[in-house]
């Protein structure tokens, strides 16, 4: 408590000291709004611009004053302005360049840019989900499987789940945030990303590595974040129809516009997929599938400083995989085996902020989630429900070139299993944590950087834990710069986190009453190389170390009668290696190179210590030209190394190619074919990936694509494009 009375008179405390504000509207020469232009003048007063292009500063001492307009990808300015109650309209210019990097993130919650922030965050900005709207319209797992350091893994061949996995570590240590609140954790966490449509996002931002401070313990392998779009003034309507050789359908409409005083944006989308035997074995290789999503959100906007957000968010999805026999109706003695999944996930959101005197900015936000599923099989049917809820209050203030973000928050989440459920050996169970965090970003001489953060929690079964953080950021010269870091972490042992393999619910045991959290420290240090060569070249170079420590990890040991109890090791699992990518632009040219390298082990093992299913060498490859405003042309490839597995051989190394061609028809209509997967390589083309019956399967754990070459047609239209 002593610490929201401190938190509120700080706020009360700061007095307003300065007479003038200064208002701006940025846009550029066809009149559409820039977001994320920095904004600022020689004494360090400053801010970014919102989505609308707007940005107020306030408390400054000298009318007139200067102001300088820097967002990459076009030309400065500079304006002399007087200072008063009116609103300043400036004009940006390309300067013929591609857009680099996104200037404004969400993630690091300063007005740092993106380049020069100690925290690194990549960002796939619009033109990515908008290029993965139309190649993979339901989802965001395989974009996201095309950044270097990041494998999405399937664990289930028979519902189709995946994890995400983030420089070696499995994907209970990635945490996912929507607007930086939690989601899909634990029981919630089955199907998570493949129930997030890219076209309801403005953009993703990544962290890989330790970033507790500010969103909590369970960061350890990293985070990422899903910013939603928010309304402009303009009128705003997207359509996309899209089928797939696989035979699937999807059809997302998103729809969005403010004025002065309301907004809305809303996104509604359907996926139909049938079940598809590729290999044909009898067994689905791709479940049925029928999902609808929609997601609402109002915007209202009582002052310029002032933007209060209400929205839901809807998920219903049925999964059947299993005997295809079985699917299509026709079960007897030996065809049994299925799995069917229902889910229901209904999400309240609300988000308040609002700009306080001296260019602070308070900000209030909270979510509650309700996710019910419902997994029936040929031998048990298992029906449960988690409540997640988050609460968060927290202060952005800038001093000058220096700033502060202080708050706390609040999260739980509650699992109760349902009637008819007698099978499940789990009983009910709840985790809540309260906390508080501080990050002070102080900018030193020579360009240099430092963010220093403290973070607190008490939980409720596992005690408190103090979590600092360090990151300094130096750069040399235009060319040249470099980041290092360190930062600790804690994740709460919970029996229903999603692993490498999905083990069926109604196996899983309690958790034992001496089980202890787990800890994490984790270090990066990386380089950068920036270089502008000519008019049309631009060249980046990222290469980064990474070395995280997991300490007292909590292990899932399958029994010979099939039942998953859990335990912590008595030594740590260490992941480290190396991830670099290069960015080349040429004109209208795009080419992007990514390589990293892993060397994860459980230390807790006597033998054997590799972490399996993690390829030690990856390579990630894409390139996308431009033609003639009408033609957009790309390529895309990967190389996994072989992975290790307990109990077996090594698996293969493999290539995975796409091509992509995109036909703009004006501006209005454009039409998209995409192959994934060209070579066909499927795992199934190596092994049989069950061992036992078909009646009663054991499945392999998956290192590779089992659906095989997709071929997609999609279309998308924009009837208010101009």
């Amino acid at each position: 408590m002593k610490i929201y009375t401190t938190i509120l008179l700080l706020i009360l405390s700061i007095a307003s000291q300065a007479q003038n504000t200064f208002k701006a509207i940025v846009k550029d020469y066809d009149k559409h709004a820039l977001p994320g232009v920095v904004v600022s003048d020689k004494h360090g007063h400053g801010g970014a611009t919102d989505d609308s292009g707007r940005v107020t500063i306030a408390n400054i001492n000298i009318n007139p004053d200067t102001f300088y307009f820097t967002f990459i990808g076009y030309r400065p300015d500079t304006l002399i302005a007087k200072l008063n109650d009116e609103w300043h309209e400036v004009t940006l210019g390309e300067n013929g360049k591609e857009l680099e990097e996104v200037v404004f993130v969400s993630t690091t919650r300063t007005n740092e840019r993106i380049e020069n922030a100690p925290l690194k965050v990549e960002v796939l900005g619009k033109e990515d989900l908008e290029e993965e709207n139309t190649i993979r319209p339901a989802n965001i797992a395989s974009i996201l499987g095309d950044v270097s350091g990041v494998q999405i893994q399937q664990s289930s061949a028979t519902s189709g789940n995946m994890n995400v996995r983030i420089q070696g570590l499995n994907g209970q240590y990635t945490q996912i945030l929507r607007d930086g609140m939690p989601l899909y954790d634990g029981f919630s966490g089955g199907f998570g990303i493949l129930q997030i449509p890219p076209l309801d996002l403005r953009q993703v931002e990544l962290v890989k590595g330790s970033a507790s401070t500010l969103y909590g313990g369970g960061a350890i392998a990293g985070l990422i974040n899903l910013i939603s779009k928010k309304p402009s003034y303009d009128q705003e309507a997207i359509f996309t129809i899209n089928a797939t050789t696989l035979q699937e359908q999807d059809v997302n409409a998103y729809f969005a516009r403010r004025n002065k005083t309301f907004g809305y944006t809303l996104f509604a989308g359907y996926n139909h997929q049938n079940a598809v035997d590729v290999n044909g074995d009898g067994l689905s290789d791709v479940p049925q599938l029928s999902t609808f999503t929609i997601h609402p959100r109002l915007f209202y906007y009582p002052d310029e400083k002032t933007t209060l957000t209400v929205g839901y968010n809807g998920t219903f999805e049925q999964r059947y995989g299993g005997d295809m026999q079985v699917i299509d109706g026709l079960p007897d003695s030996t065809h049994q085996y299925f799995e069917k999944d229902r889910t229901q996930r209904n999400t309240g959101e609300l988000i308040f902020e609002h700009s306080l005197p001296g260019s602070m900015k308070l900000t209030v936000k909270g979510s509650v989630s309700s996710f019910n599923r419902d997994v029936a099989s040929n031998t048990d049917d298992i029906k449960g429900n988690q409540l997640n809820y988050y609460s968060e209050a927290s202060l952005f203030i800038p001093q000058k070139e220096n700033s502060i973000v202080a708050g706390i928050n609040s999260t739980g989440d509650h699992f109760k299993k349902l009637p008819s459920s007698d099978s499940l050996s789990l009983n009910d169970f709840q985790n809540n944590v309260i906390g508080a965090f501080a990050q002070y970003t102080l900018h030193l001489p020579a360009q240099t950087t430092m963010e220093a953060g403290l973070r607190g929690d008490h939980t409720d079964h596992y005690g408190n834990f103090i979590l600092p953080r360090l990151a300094l950021f130096h750069r040399f010269n235009e060319v040249w710069a470099m980041r290092a870091g360190v930062g600790f972490g804690y994740k709460i042992p919970n029996p229903l986190e999603v692993q490498i393999i999905d083990y069926p619910i109604e196996d899983l045991q309690p958790l034992p009453s001496n089980i202890k959290a787990e800890t994490s420290q984790g270090y990066n240090l990386e380089g950068n190389f920036k270089k502008d060569i000519g008019n049309n070249i631009n060249l980046f170079v990222n290469h980064a170390f990474f070395l995280t420590q997991i300490n007292s990890p909590v292990i899932a040991t399958q029994a010979a009668d099939q039942s998953v109890s859990f335990a912590n090791g008595d030594k740590p699992v260490i992941t480290m290696g190396f991830d670099t990518y290069v960015k080349l632009t040429i004109e209208k040219l795009e080419l992007y190179l990514g390589y990293t390298y892993t060397d994860a082990e459980r230390k807790y093992l006597d033998h054997d210590q590799f972490m399996p299913l993690t390829p030690r060498h990856r390579v990630a490859f894409t390139a996308v030209r431009q033609i003639m405003e009408k033609w957009r042309v790309g390529l895309e490839g990967s190389f996994i190394d072989a992975e290790y597995r307990d109990g077996d051989v090594n698996t293969q190394p493999y290539v995975l190619a796409s091509v992509m061609i995109e036909r703009k028809l004006g501006k209005k209509f454009s039409i998209v074919l995409n192959g994934e997967n060209l070579f066909d390589y499927r795992q199934t083309r190596f092994e049989q990936i069950y061992t036992g019956s078909i009646t009663n399967p054991t499945f392999k754990p998956l290192w590779a694509p089992i659906d095989g070459r997709v071929i997609n047609l999609s279309v998308r239209i924009t009837p208010f494009n101009k």
